[in-house]
Formats: structure tokens, C-alpha cells, sequence
């Protein structure tokens, strides 16, 4: 109806005269951008800050509606403050190639798609593999004003709001269940918008409400039920031309971006994957060791506090020498972050201090272009509470009455030691390296591991003098020259495989991988000499534990928090151990390398790696020590600290500590390395090739032995605690669906055959017997063992160890 009475209007002022039709004419509509500030740079950018609202003035469309492409990223500029969750503070979501595209009377925000491509083809063939693959068209708004020169006035205020980091999803993945977002609370701020020549940063503040909120959010929120974060969204000029991708090599330890490009010969793979690092181009291409165009220089937070800033600058900073091996003269450095600039804009790689209510894990992120693999912006989180820990358990190892005093031993310096390794390692993150978790097996060839602290026994006492390395290692001198330097990178790449150990992240860190070189906090060549090493060092620094480990006025309560890792000091050389086992030496070869050729741990290794496992399992390894127990069971009054209580062995009743529920905790930690589904399987098919290796049913057969063997005592009651986890652990092995068959029917058997023998042997003892007459009962009871083991709480759980997080979980 409109669009007719429209038409009849015009129809009628036909017969006006053109005086008359300009003097009745309508004045035109108001300038969406009369009155608003604008401020210039990569893009205009108006700010309605009466209104609430951000306009961008985006230049005329091209050909192909194209209104402008940019980089996209988005970050947190808030967090929620919980290591579960993972909402931190700087935490950096996706980047993301934008364009804006006019359709009609709007503008579409369309996320493009340039991992599949076609390379250098002819323009039919390039739009052929555009128009295969899906772009996401995220947002869509109309346009406020068409400019004199084609540009697009555009309110861009509802695209801020969107839930781009995915916090609800977050959340519930966490089990914050039902957080979703409040429209009437969640909006863009003008107030934070700042516009510069390359990249242009908004912010939106964003709530999301739940009505069963969880106890993470319990325990920070001062409302639970509603969140509120502020979410950065940042516009960047795209990467000019000139940077040269570097194919990405197996044998690097580099990340890689993945591309389809169907413009491939047919003699090359259409997957292609290309290195990530930064553009780093020398002023004298010709000379061997040149200054550089551009350097990279990371800032260290200011919210980091001194003496922490200036170790993670001291730590950061070893990487120069690295690039300076490579051939760059001054083309990485450290600095202090300058006063007043922003973490968060694009032009900073920065290395973020980050505080949360739990330690947690740290990062390392990129920004990267996704069309080359360009590295842009490097964003380390480093969490606070992360040397909290530290200090923690060299305070147990060495007391805290040491502090301070300076020296090997001194708690402080030897966490501010693991603070630069820590700097090192997530700047190197940031930089394109990869782990590299067989790094520990060459005497710290690389910052790129996890490192255990090196923890010694100097006339029988805890020596500290070595817990960290100084400095990168041969590795990191390696791939510094292979991402970044000049030559042959496949020579380069084949001339370390040689001689330097690699393994990455899902090759190292589940405890049913079998690369024997390869296990996270782990330490030395030959990880069964060194458990046996740790097991030592553990036993002294049990003998020597107790109220040392406290500083003056701290509550005796948390001696248990103390306690908790030194018992388990051993724990990752445990799962180094263990890699032995049903282990095969692997490479990431590729044709003609001789490291192509896999090999299986030789069989009196892996019977050796078995017999080093045991003897944690033994009940004199379990107990903890009489004279300790008392000092164990303090309590505390007052509120609940949440970061203490997730860190606590399982109590026997309020704050009474149960020595027998931390024996089953170190059994557990040895059950779960032996029978993990992907080491059985293992064992299965090694003793099927070859009859001299171990297989699954002599493993179980030393397991019982040793779970079995007499005790009396006090060291009576841990055996039949070790006894009861163990037959219940190879029961529930025995039942899952992604153990083999033949690793079933061996655990199987045995237990039956266990059960004969409990009933026919329970012994004299009243607590011994009435201990195998119920174990053998229930082992075959079927219904009544299935039931226990459904059972939730049927096993004390570890306190972790590892910094807490969803990446552990």
C-alpha cells in the first residue's frame, strides 16, 4: 500500500510546477551522524554516547558488495575469575577474516571462509572452491546514512552484544548450568571505544543470568545468579603482501594452520598446513646476522608485582639469544608494559598477569591471520596462583622458616626460578612453538616441557640448588632457526631428528600414551632409574615433614594442604614410568627419515618399569609416618576456603586426617597407569608378535602378587585397603567397552580365580578373614559388584596436582 501511494504522489506532481514542487518539497532526513563525536582512524567510528550507540562509517562497497574486510577478534576484558570455567581475564577468542557486505538496504557481518581455497587458479576455479564451503553470516543491521562518497553509515551496537565468546556455553560446559544472556543488561559502551590507524576496539558489557547457578559462581559472584563481563571486539587492518608463509614439517614443533587449496597438482595433497609465526624481515637481507624491520618486543603486565614482573621478564628475555643464533640482531626483547596502554589492543603482544580465585593453567595465545598463518599478536596468561603452589610445596619440602633467607634452598628464589621458566615457556606459545614433552629426556633441551623441579638428596637432606634449568635449550635454539631463520628448513628439520627428541601434546599427556621418552613433569633420560630417584627424595621429605613447613601464624589446618603434594611428589614420574610399559617408540618421520621405523620397548625394560610401579604400591610406601598424624587433623573455624578445600586429602570426619583414604589415593595412582584401556591393548598385541614381552595377564598376575603379599602390623590394614582398590579397579576394567576383548577375558579370569583363593584360604586373623571372605563374596556376587562399582564416591580422589582447569579435566 505503501509503495501505491507513493506512486500516485509522484503521478500527481506532475502537473505542478517546478517552483511549486520546490518550495512544498519535504525536508530530507536528518544525517544519522549530525551531532555525534567522530573520531578517525582504520575506520570512522561516531559515538552516540547519549544513546548508547556506536556508528561506523564503512567506505563504498566494491564489485562484490564488500564494504571492508578486516581482522576480528574478541577477548575478555573482565574475567570470571574461575580456573574451571576458563573465562579469564585477556583470554582471546577466535580470529576471524570479516567482511562487511551490503545487501539492499543492510549491511551483513559474514565471517568468510579462507581455509578453502584455490590458490593461484584461474578466477573460475577460485570461485568454485569460495562457493563450496559455508561462510556465517553472524549479524545483520540497516544502514543509517548513505555518505556523498559511496561509505555506509552502519550502527554497529547490537553486534557487540552478541555472546561472541560463548560464555553460556562456557558455563554450562562447567556445570554452571542455565546462564544465559539478559538482553536488558547487556550493551555496547561508547564510553570505551578507541579508534587508531591499523585497528579500531570496542567493548560491550555483558550479563547472563541463571537461577541454579553452580559453586564456582557460589563462590565468587556477589550475586550468582547474574554475571556481568566486559567483552573487547577489535577491528584490525589486514596483514599487507609480502610475508612468506614456511610449510609446516611434522618434525618442527611448530603450530600449524590447516588450508584445503584444490588448485594442487594431482602429485600434492589439497591439505596443506602452514607454520604460524610472525613476519620478521632483516634491514640487510644479505648479511648472516641483521637488525630487522620490525622487531617483537612482549610487555610484561604492571599488575604483575615486583619481585614476579621482573623474573618474567628476566625469563621472557632468554628467547633473544635464540633469534640472535638464527641470524636477527635486536629483533626480540622484553619490556615493561608502558603506563597506560591497553593489554588488550591489538599493537601489544603482552604477557598478562592474571588472578583467579584457584590456580589454574597458563596460556599462551595468537592472534593470527587465517589466510597465512601471520601471527599478528601474542597474548600470554600467566596465573598468579600458580607460584602461590609452588611456594607452597617447597615450602613443605624445605620449611617455611626458609624464606627469605636467600640461597639454593630458599622457597622465593626458587619459585621466582619456575617463574621465568614459566614466562619462557608461554611467550614461546606465543611465538608458534608447540610442547615438546620429551624435552625432560635430554637434560632440559627445551623450555617447550613441563618441568618437575629437580629435587635432590645432599647428605641426606632436600637440596633445591638445581630444581630449574637457566636459559633455552638445544631445541628451542632449533626451532627459533627453523620457524624464523633463513636456509633449508626440511635440512634443517632432518639434521635435529637426528640427534633431538619431539612429542607433542596428545602423544605425551593422557597416562595411556606409550612413547616412552614422553610424559609431562617428568625429569631425566631413564624414567624408571629416575622414579626409583623420586621415590627416594619422597621418602625424606616425608620423614622431615611437619610444622616446619608452616610460617609463623599460619593455622596448623594447612599443614594438610602441605602435605597433599609432597606424599604425591611422585605422581608424573609415576606416569613417566609407566610409559615403559606396552611402550613404542615413535617419530614424526617423514619418507627416508631412519627415524621412520617404530620400536617396541625392549621386554626387560617394560618388566623393569613394572616392577619400579609396584613399589609404590607396597603399604610401607603408602603409610604416612605416626609421628606425623597428629599434626594432620587441625581444624579451622570460620568461613570455608574453597581454595584449600579442593586440595585437601578425603577426611575421616571434619578435619580428622585419614591416612588409609591417602594410601588409596597413591594405589589408585598406580592402578590407573597400569590398566589404562590403550596400554592393555598394547600389551595384548606385543606379547601377541612376540612371546617374550610382557602381556596383560602376567602384569595382573605381578599386580595381585603384590597387592597380596603378607603384612602385619600397622602396615596390615593399608595392604587389605590396597587390596580391596585393586580388585575393585581390575573388576571395573574388566567391564568397560573400550578395553579388548583378550585384556577382558585375562582380567576376568584372574579375578575368579582370585575369589577361589580368598575362599579358600582367609587365613586365621579375624580381620583378615573376614577382609577376603567379603572381597571373595562380592567378587562373585555380579549384581552386588556391579552395584558397588556404579557407586560414585567408591574411590577417594586425588587432590590434583596439575594447575586446575578444564584442560585437566
Amino acid at each position: 500500500m505503501k509503495r501505491i501511494w507513493l506512486a500516485a504522489a509522484a503521478s500527481a506532481a506532475l502537473s505542478w510546477s517546478a517552483p511549486a514542487l520546490a518550495a512544498k518539497a519535504p525536508p530530507g532526513p536528518p544525517e544519522a551522524t549530525a551531532g555525534l563525536s567522530r573520531q578517525d582512524g582504520l575506520v570512522p567510528v561516531y559515538v552516540d554516547a547519549a544513546k548508547g550507540r556506536i556508528l561506523l562509517a564503512l567506505p563504498a562497497p566494491g564489485a562484490d558488495g564488500v564494504a571492508g574486510r578486516y581482522l576480528y577478534v574478541t577477548a575478555l576484558k573482565t574475567g570470571l575469575g574461575s580456573a574451571p570455567v576458563g573465562l579469564d581475564r585477556a583470554r582471546l577468542g577466535d580470529t576471524q577474516v570479516l567482511a562487511f557486505r551490503r545487501v539492499g538496504g543492510r549491511v551483513l557481518a559474514e565471517f568468510e571462509n579462507p581455509r578453502f581455497r584455490a590458490a593461484g587458479a584461474p578466477a573460475a576455479e577460485q570461485a568454485a572452491a569460495r562457493e563450496a564451503f559455508v561462510s556465517s553470516v553472524v549479524w545483520s543491521g540497516r544502514i543509517e546514512q548513505a555518505l556523498p562518497d559511496g561509505g555506509l553509515v552502519i550502527d554497529v551496537s547490537s553486534f557487540l552484544t552478541r555472546d561472541v565468546i560463548g560464555v553460556a556455553d562456557a558455563m554450562k560446559q562447567a556445570g554452571e548450568q542455565g546462564y544465559k544472556p539478559v538482553a536488558d543488561l547487556t550493551l555496547a559502551d561508547p564510553a570505551a571505544v578507541k579508534v587508531f590507524p591499523e585497528n579500531v576496539e570496542f567493548e560491550a558489557i555483558q550479563t547472563f543470568a541463571s537461577d541454579t547457578p553452580g559453586p564456582e559462581t557460589r563462590n565468587i559472584a556477589p550475586d550468582p545468579k547474574a554475571i556481568t563481563l566486559v567483552v573487547r571486539h577489535s577491528l584490525v587492518k589486514l596483514p599487507g603482501p609480502g610475508f612468506v608463509p614456511r610449510e609446516f614439517d611434522p618434525r618442527s614443533g611448530a603450530f600449524d594452520a590447516l588450508v584445503m587449496d584444490y588448485a594442487a597438482p594431482l602429485d600434492r595433497d589439497i591439505v596443506q598446513r602452514w607454520a604460524r609465526r610472525f613476519r620478521l624481515e632483516k634491514t640487510d637481507p644479505g648479511a648472516a646476522v641483521s637488525t630487522v624491520k620490525k622487531p617483537i618486543v612482549f610487555y610484561v603486565d604492571r599488575a604483575a608485582p615486583e619481585p614476579v614482573r621482573t623474573a618474567l621478564q628476566e625469563g621472557a628475555q632468554w628467547w633473544a639469544k635464540a633469534f640472535e643464533a638464527a641470524g636477527y640482531k635486536d629483533a626480540y626483547r622484553v619490556e615493561i608494559m608502558p603506563e597506560g596502554a591497553d593489554p588488550l589492543d591489538v599493537r601489544y603482544n603482552v604477557i598478562n598477569w592474571v588472578n583467579r580465585a584457584t590456580r589454574g593453567w597458563s596460556y599462551g595465545q595468537i592472534v593470527a591471520d587465517p589466510r597465512t598463518g601471520e601471527i599478528v599478536k601474542g597474548s600470554v596468561l600467566l596465573g598468579s596462583l600458580r607460584v602461590r603452589q609452588d611456594m607452597l610445596i617447597f615450602e613443605g619440602l624445605v620449611g617455611a622458616d626458609e624464606s627469605g633467607r636467600g640461597g639454593p634452598n630458599d622457597p622465593i628464589q626458587v619459585s621466582l626460578a619456575r617463574l621465568r621458566q614459566l614466562a619462557a615457556h608461554e611467550v614461546g606459545h606465543s611465538l608458534g612453538f608447540a610442547h615438546n614433552f620429551a624435552a625432560s629426556s635430554q637434560d632440559r633441551a627445551s623450555v617447550m616441557d613441563y618441568p618437575a623441579p629437580r629435587v635432590k638428596l645432599t647428605d641426606g637432606r632436600i637440596d633445591l640448588s638445581d630444581a630449574y634449568g637457566v636459559g633455552v635449550g638445544a631445541w628451542d635454539r632449533f626451532i627459533v632457526d627453523w620457524l624464523y631463520g633463513e636456509g633449508d628448513p626440511v635440512a634443517k628439520a632432518a639434521k635435529a631428528q637426528a640427534t633431538l627428541r619431539y612429542v607433542t601434546d596428545q602423544d605425551a599427556r593422557g597416562v595411556g600414551t606409550g612413547q616412552p621418552h614422553a610424559a609431562i613433569w617428568d625429569d631425566g633420560a631413564d624414567p624408571v632409574a629416575e622414579f626409583a630417584r623420586v621415590l627416594a627424595v619422597r621418602k625424606a621429605a616425608i620423614a622431615a615433614f611437619g610444622p616446619q613447613a608452616l610460617r609463623p601464624g599460619e593455622a596448623a589446618q594447612a599443614l594438610k594442604r602441605k602435605y597433599a603434594p609432597i606424599y604425591l611428589l611422585h605422581r608424573y614420574q609415576l606416569e613417566a614410568a609407566a610409559k615403559l610399559l606396552g611402550g613404542v617408540d615413535f617419530s614424526y618421520a617423514v619418507k627416508g627419515d631412519p627415524a621412520a621405523v617404530a620400536r617396541v620397548v625392549p621386554a626387560d625394560q617394560q618388566r623393569a618399569a613394572l616392577s619400579g610401579l609396584l613399589a609404590a604400591m607396597t603399604p610401607e610406601a603408602l603409610d604416612t609416618p605416626e609421628t606425623l598424624i597428629p599434626y594432620l587433623s587441625s581444624g579451622q573455624s570460620g568461613d570455608t576456603d574453597r581454595q584449600y578445600q579442593i586440595e585437601v586429602f578425603d577426611g575421616a570426619g571434619g578435619p580428622v586426617f585419614d591416612s588409609l583414604a591417602a594410601a588409596d589415593v597413591g594405589a589408585g595412582m598406580v592402578l590407573d597407569a597400569l590398566l589404562a584401556p590403550d596400554r592393555l591393548a598394547r600389551l595384548t598385541d606385543q606379547h601377541r608378535r612376540d612371546a617374550a614381552q610382557p602381556g596383560v595377564g602376567e602384569v595382573v598376575d605381578r599386580l595381585l602378587a603384590q597387592a597380596f603379599a603378607p603384612a602385619s602390623g600397622r602396615m596390615a590394614e593399608i595392604a587389605r585397603r590396597v587390596q580391596v582398590r585393586t580388585a575393585l579397579e581390575l573388576a571395573a576394567t574388566a567391564r568397560r567397552p573400550d578395553v579388548s576383548p583378550a585384556a577382558r577375558a585375562e582380567i576376568g579370569q584372574r579375578l575368579a580365580d582370585l575369589a577361589t583363593r580368598l575362599k579358600a584360604a582367609p587365613g586365621a586373623d579375624p580381620s583378615d578373614r573376614a577382609h577376603r571372605l567379603t572381597l571373595a563374596a562380592l567378587l562373585t556376587d555380579k549384581e552386588e559388584l556391579v552395584r558397588v562399582l556404579a557407586q560414585p564416591k567408591r574411590r577417594p580422589e586425588a587432590p590434583p596436582g596439575m594447575p586446575i582447569g578444564s584442560d585437566e579435566d
